[in-house]
């Protein structure tokens, strides 16, 4: 016991480690500590949100839920991006090359902030546009386009929070990762409930405040981000100068970003059409179904920070040409990752109804979360093992095969089911959850498949 609580004051610490050599059991705890509690914030970030927004209406809900189904978008472009320098930086400093890991992350920073300029101007300019198009009726779209618009201004703090954790994950700086994100959505948990319902001089400002919060907090966490950095504190040192544009480097982290890029983005686009989808049964069904995805989000992220860890130990381990290390690595995080999701999922088909009502009493509301959230605990292990097996191939820089994955998952199995079960034939909200757990058996299957074939391994970056 005393062991282990070293270990995981270690870890909190980021103390330093060598992640290809030694127990891997030991480097899969020191990387996914800080990456599970890095996640779990986020995670928080999202019920805090749920919960002070709740308050205000159903429509205020449903807002959050029609506008998060499209900047879900933005967050798979800052995602995707940052699975270049994570793979990029962590064959350098599996080669022991910390100089060319750094030219790396100097680059994929012009790269975030091109992109998010290309995003954000159409998103503060067609914000209405965006929640009509999502079903949103014209009362809700009055309510909340103004968070919709704030959101999409300001998706820059957004993608620098995403990509500048990638280059501190990918050199094996986990611990700082996970304060950025502490401190970005400790200051929103505070800020969320003075800037939604007013406090002293601070007027009420609704489902708005939230995205003010939001704002206010991921910008906060960017300055840390780029103090350690600047600062010489982590592995990855940006200094004053060599910041000219290098074409060479850009090109090849364009070229696994793209495919890493539209690897999320088809897995997002396709919540949208299933939120599209979902808006065709009242706004009581969004805010229901919105809540259950909230809930799934909040323990999913864990999961989600071990898979990370598991895209760091492919990428340092190919580096160090140690790709046996590699295998067993993903084999592990597996393992880890589907065990402990299984284990909620059990507390989600027992509590289902109480966790629901925790954030909404309203019958309609409960009724279609609850729903969902049933559903979904059937197949959430499942979701633990598609992690793990999509994020070794990214780490080793493959991001191609997780977007035709994708793909097939996704666009060919989910959003079809989602309509013929949903609308067709009329199990609305159940008919759509039940698309999501079948579209993940395949992604799970064809995921083991091609990870056992191998092909990832021979990737160069």
């Amino acid at each position: 016991m005393q062991k282990l609580l070293q270990l995981f004051r270690a870890a909190i610490r980021g103390d330093e480690y060598d992640y290809t050599s030694g127990s891997i059991k030991k480097a899969i705890v020191m990387l996914s500590i800080p990456m599970v509690l890095e996640m779990a914030m986020e995670s928080l970030f999202a019920l805090v949100d749920a919960y002070f927004v709740a308050k205000v209406s159903p429509d205020a809900v449903a807002t959050v839920g029609l506008t998060e189904a499209v900047i879900t978008l933005v967050y798979a472009i800052a995602i995707g991006i940052s699975t270049a320098p994570v793979a990029m930086i962590a064959r350098y400093i599996g080669q022991k090359d910390q100089a060319n890991a750094s030219r790396v992350a100097k680059q994929a920073i012009y790269m975030a902030i091109g992109v998010s300029f290309i995003l954000g101007i159409p998103g503060v300019i067609y914000a209405e546009d965006i929640l009509r198009m999502m079903g949103g009726s014209e009362t809700l779209i009055a309510s909340g386009k103004n968070y919709t618009r704030l959101l999409f201004g300001s998706n820059a703090v957004i993608m620098l929070l995403f990509l500048l954790n990638g280059i501190f994950r990918g050199a094996g700086d986990a611990a700082y990762a996970m304060r950025a994100l502490w401190l970005a959505n400790g200051i929103n948990i505070i800020l969320d409930p003075i800037f939604i319902h007013g406090f002293g001089p601070i007027p009420a400002m609704g489902v708005t405040g939230a995205a003010v919060a939001t704002t206010i907090g991921r910008g906060i966490g960017v300055a840390f981000q780029l103090y350690i950095l600047f600062g010489g504190r982590g592995t990855i040192q940006l200094r004053a100068g060599g910041w000219r544009l290098d074409w060479g480097i850009l090109k090849r982290l364009g070229r696994i970003a793209s495919s890493g890029a539209m690897q999320y983005i088809i897995a997002s686009a396709s919540w949208v059409f299933l939120m599209r989808i979902v808006s065709k049964f009242g706004s009581e069904a969004v805010a229901g179904y919105t809540i259950a995805i909230r809930l799934i989000i909040f323990t999913l992220l864990p999961a989600w920070g071990l898979s990370n860890a598991t895209a760091t130990l492919v990428g340092q381990n190919l580096g160090a040409k140690e790709p046996d290390r590699a295998i067993r690595s993903v084999k592990l995080a597996a393992m880890m990752a589907g065990g402990f999701l299984g284990i909620i999922s059990i507390v989600y088909l027992l509590f289902a109804p109480h966790l629901i009502l925790f954030f909404d009493d309203t019958p309609a509301v409960l009724e279609a979360g609850t729903t969902a959230l049933k559903i979904f605990a059937l197949g959430y292990t499942l979701y633990g093992f598609g992690m793990i097996f999509s994020q070794a191939f990214n780490g080793a820089g493959d991001t191609h095969t997780p977007m035709m994955i994708n793909i097939i998952s996704f666009w060919i199995v989910e959003i079809p089911m989602g309509y013929y079960l949903g609308l067709y034939l009329g199990y609305g909200v159940a008919g759509v959850t039940w698309a999501i757990i079948i579209a993940e058996m395949v992604l799970t299957a064809l995921a083991f498949i091609l990870f056992r074939r191998g092909d990832w391994l021979k990737t160069e970056v």
